[in-house]
């Protein structure tokens, strides 16, 4: 069975990263193509910090810094954020 780091590890690295750097991408075009306005710069810049949180999970899961309980909690914030964006 596959443990609950790993299950968050695999959902950060395989889904949330690379849907958070494709949106930050498509951020990064408009600011390029001076269509951004302030709210896409204010989103620019949470998602650079965001991606630096998931960057750190995933460390931290690797450097074995997350028990079962923290690695949960992360995991059902993640589901829940999902889930939140699909509908």
């Amino acid at each position: 069975m596959e443990t609950i780091q790993k299950k968050l590890q695999n959902i950060v690295t395989t889904q949330v990263i690379p849907e958070s750097e494709e949106y930050l991408k498509e951020l990064h075009k408009l600011l390029e193509e001076n269509k951004a306005i302030q709210d896409d710069i204010d989103a620019i810049k949470e998602m650079e910090s965001f991606l630096v949180e998931l960057q750190n999970i995933v460390q931290a899961i690797d450097e074995d810094k997350i028990d079962d309980n923290q690695a949960s909690e992360i995991y059902e914030k993640i589901i829940a954020m999902i889930e939140g964006h699909e509908h």
